[in-house]
């Protein structure tokens, strides 16, 4: 299969209902669509009997209670989580309350740089600040219980605290919102690093997981050619963006006014923050000049 990048749009999310969409896996959508989060963020059980949740979700006491619902009977023993978005951690404390489970991930929520000048608040908005796992997990990490074991893997990139999270013997990856199906990952500094990002998908193409369950969306089959395929689409966006330089644009407002002009406009705000994050690459890599450290704000020129 070429590494070309086709996303799937076709998702049934059938809120609070425990989907099985693997052995030992059981899938629950939020009821928060949106423009970036789909259908909703999915939360995954795993196993049976006594089993893990990862990432709960966000704060919305009807997907707590269908959770609890879903697993009554069983015992969570874990809580886990791919990242520190709200739209994933927004429900732990509830759902804590409610299972009494450990909570694991890796690491508060943290910028992939120091912000700047009228980054805190975007920061502030969108990562959950008051997560402090009661496990620590770095790559490589395994947990797991009687029915389920997952490993860590580091994937950097949509935040700097991301984490994947493969399910060994089953050629399974929970891929979080570093990779998903129905479309591409926003990269938004001062959360988000696009070398960082990049770096993820190189370390995501060379494994040999074939399936990926994603934070949002349906599953990814044949992973590694779509990985290859969104790291594709990423030089040519990044392409674009010299070019729209070299044609006269000097604002990030200009370049996605052209660049994602088919795009719903709700997006374009994300999508300026996507274009800053390979800016900040091309400033780094002396393709572009900037005046002062590169803003959504600046002004930006082909070097």
């Amino acid at each position: 299969m070429a590494d070309t990048l086709t996303f799937n749009k076709s998702f049934d999310p059938q809120h609070g209902v425990a989907v099985e969409v693997a052995p030992g896996v059981r899938r629950m959508t939020a009821r928060n669509p949106g423009p970036t989060t789909f259908h909703g963020t999915n939360s995954y059980i795993l196993g049976s009997g006594r089993v893990a949740i990862v990432d709960p979700g966000p704060d919305d006491r009807q997907h707590v209670e269908d959770l609890v619902k879903a697993v009554a009977g069983e015992t969570v023993t874990h809580i886990v989580l791919t990242h520190t978005h709200r739209d994933h951690t927004g429900a732990l404390a509830a759902l804590r309350e409610a299972t009494g489970a450990a909570t694991a991930g890796s690491g508060p929520h943290r910028p992939s740089r120091p912000p700047r000048a009228g980054e805190t608040a975007r920061l502030d908005a969108a990562g959950d600040a008051n997560f402090h796992p009661d496990i620590l997990l770095g790559d490589g990490t395994t947990l797991g219980g009687e029915s389920w074991q997952i490993e860590a893997v580091t994937t950097p990139g949509h935040t700097a605290n991301h984490l994947a999270f493969s399910l060994p013997g089953q050629d399974l990856l929970l891929s979080g919102d570093h990779v998903m199906g129905w479309s591409t990952t926003i990269v938004a500094p001062p959360d988000g690093s696009m070398r960082d990002y990049m770096a993820s998908l190189d370390k995501l193409a060379v494994r040999s997981e074939r399936r990926y369950l994603p934070g949002h969306g349906g599953m990814i089959d044949d992973a590694p050619a779509y990985v290859r395929g969104l790291r594709r689409h990423r030089l040519m966006r990044e392409a674009a963006i010299l070019d729209r330089l070299v044609k006269g644009d000097r604002t990030i407002a200009e370049i996605v006014a052209v660049l994602y002009r088919e795009v719903d406009p709700r997006l374009h705000r994300p999508a300026g923050l996507s274009v800053l994050a390979h800016l900040e690459e091309l400033v780094a890599a002396g393709k572009v000049t900037s005046d002062g450290l590169p803003t959504v704000e600046g002004r930006f020129a082909p070097a």
